[in-house]
Parts: structure tokens; C-alpha cells; sequence
């Protein structure tokens, strides 16, 4: 018998790229979903998860808003387990407040607030970000590990303009304060850039990255980030609900890498690609670093080669037309 065979849980924001997946492999362990979308009449949001295998028997949808208080109390109540992933991602903001900050933060609390009225709920997955762990100021060179004892610096980020970044630490500290105060078990999945097949129809902004680099641009950005496969991510968050020693945060990394050296492996995997030759700026390439794989190993997540994740994303953006070569 699968594992979550009886089991019931909540996933927030389910129509998104991880939540997605998240649902996806849930369905496939037994589970009965409770999933809240903002819109659960836009086929847009809701016909890919409906399509799921183990979606008409125990996928339930249900709209919610994240920043309407006891929103969530009828979605949550009854629940073994909740995946809160449900958080605004986006670079060009206009007004982050109301954008990225408030939903973020306002959102989280709201989430933990309704999981705090039903005893039922044994553990919350709270999908957190690299980017709440890895901006504190100090320097990230080859020779510096980072790991889940790091924690980005608000300050920093704000004087930065980092608002993701900012969004992402201000929500998971509010989270951790809050599941202190009410003695709710929390763990957080702070991923890196999460790459790999989409399930969605819409594109999502860590697969744009890597389509913008297959869509005529005449330079790749001097950048460099952490990349995980978003299978990786989702099965870490099951795994951190599942294990019971599972406790705090867990970076999910599987390489860090700058744009220049995903450029060279595409040209090797698609030699007839064009892809940008050149750097957006002539400064020094932003150097990588390391991010420690220590605590991720003890969920048994075994990384997905880089890669393969690539091609992964690159197929995938094929197949759903947003690559037309």
C-alpha cells in the first residue's frame, strides 16, 4: 500500500510550478489533495492538475485568498499534513508591498493561522527559497559553503532592492516565529532555481530564464545561481512531511552554476541552437560558490544531474510550443 493511503493533506497554491508536481506525485503516493488555486474555474489554473492520474478520485479543489484571514480553515480542517507553496514569484515589480511582500508574508501567517485551530494537522511543509538563506552580505566564492545555518539579511536585501529574495525571508521568518508561538511542527524546502518539465500550461519564471537563452538573445546574463530539478523538489517536500526526525530548513541544490557554463551545455546538448555568444557586461564572471547537500541526503533525495534537468526543461518548453526549433 502507498504511503498516503488514507491520508489527507493541503496544497496551497497548487496550480504552480512545484505545487504542481507536488500534487502530482502525491496523487501517485495514495494521498487525497486538498488543493486551493486562486481561480478554480480558470482551465488555465485547474485542467492540468484535473488531468492527473488519481485526480478524479482524491483531488479536491478549492479557491482561496491568501490574504483573506480563515480563508484557508475549510481547506486545512481534517487534514494530516499541509504545503504551504503558495507565494508570488516574480522579477519586475512595480509595488513590491503589494505584489510580493504582503501576499508572502500576510499570506504565510494567514496559512499557519488556520492549521493552528485543527490538532489534526501533524506537520507543515513550508516551500521556502535558497533566496532566504544565501543574501546576508558575505561574500559567495568557490571555496564558500553555503548551507542551512545562513540566513539573508533584510536590510540587505532592501538596501539591494532584492524584493523576491526579500518576500521569501520576511515569510519564512514570520512562519518560524509564528509555529513557535502556537507549537506547530514546521520544516521548510529552501530550493535554488528549480528547472526541469513543466506541468502547467503557462510559463513560469525560473523556465523563462532558461528559455530566454534559447530565444534569440544575444547575450546571457552575468549571473550565477543555484539549479535544482523540480522532481527533486517536489519529492523532498513529501519526504520532509514523511520522515519524522525531518525537522528545520533543507537547501535544495543540486549545482551552482553561472549562465555562461548552462550556455556551453546546451550548445553540446542542441549544436544547432542559437544561443548568445557573448556576456550582457564585460566585468568578471559573478563567481560560484557551493551549497552544502548534507541535510537533503537525509531526506534521500539523490540530485537529478544537472544536465539531465536541462534537457528536461528545454523538452518540455519544446512540447508545450514556447521553443519552436
Amino acid at each position: 500500500m502507498s504511503s498516503g493511503a488514507g491520508k489527507v493533506v493541503c496544497v496551497t497554491g497548487a496550480s504552480g510550478y512545484i505545487a504542481s508536481w507536488l500534487v502530482k506525485l502525491l496523487l501517485h503516493s495514495g494521498y487525497t489533495v486538498k488543493a486551493s488555486v486562486r481561480d478554480p474555474h480558470d482551465p488555465k489554473k485547474t485542467e492540468h492538475l484535473r488531468a492527473l492520474d488519481g485526480a478524479q478520485e482524491r483531488l479536491q479543489l478549492f479557491k482561496a485568498n491568501l490574504l483573506e484571514e480563515g480563508s484557508f480553515d475549510s481547506i486545512v480542517e481534517g487534514c494530516d499534513g499541509v504545503f504551504h507553496t503558495a507565494s508570488p514569484f516574480y522579477h519586475d515589480v512595480t509595488d513590491p508591498q503589494a505584489e510580493l511582500l504582503d501576499p508572502a508574508v500576510r499570506g504565510t501567517v494567514n496559512v499557519l493561522a488556520s492549521c493552528a485551530k485543527f490538532p489534526s494537522i501533524k506537520r507543515i511543509v513550508l516551500t521556502s527559497s535558497i533566496a532566504a538563506v544565501a543574501y546576508n552580505g558575505k561574500p559567495r566564492t568557490p571555496d564558500v559553503v553555503v548551507d542551512e545555518t545562513w540566513f539573508s539579511e533584510p536590510n540587505f536585501l532592501t538596501e539591494s532592492k532584492l524584493w523576491y529574495a526579500l518576500s521569501k525571508t520576511l515569510a519564512e521568518d514570520a512562519a518560524w516565529k509564528f509555529a513557535k508561538e502556537k507549537g506547530l511542527d514546521l520544516v521548510t524546502i529552501n530550493p535554488a532555481m528549480v528547472i526541469g518539465p513543466l506541468l502547467q500550461p503557462t510559463l513560469n519564471t525560473s523556465a523563462a530564464a532558461i528559455l530566454r537563452l534559447l530565444d534569440g538573445a544575444t547575450n546571457f546574463p552575468n549571473a550565477t545561481f543555484g539549479w535544482v530539478n523540480v522532481k527533486d523538489v517536489a519529492n523532498a517536500h513529501i519526504q520532509a512531511f514523511e520522515i519524522p526526525s525531518a525537522n528545520g530548513r533543507y537547501c535544495l541544490v543540486d549545482k551552482v552554476a553561472h549562465y555562461s557554463e548552462i550556455v556551453n551545455i546546451l550548445h553540446e546538448l542542441y549544436p544547432d541552437l542559437q544561443l548568445p555568444k557573448k556576456c550582457a557586461d564585460d566585468k568578471l564572471y559573478v563567481p560560484t560558490y557551493q551549497a552544502s547537500k548534507e541535510k537533503a541526503k537525509s531526506l534521500g533525495i539523490d540530485f537529478i544531474p544537472f544536465k539531465v534537468s536541462l534537457k528536461e526543461t528545454v523538452e518540455s518548453l519544446k512540447e508545450k510550443g514556447f521553443v519552436t526549433v
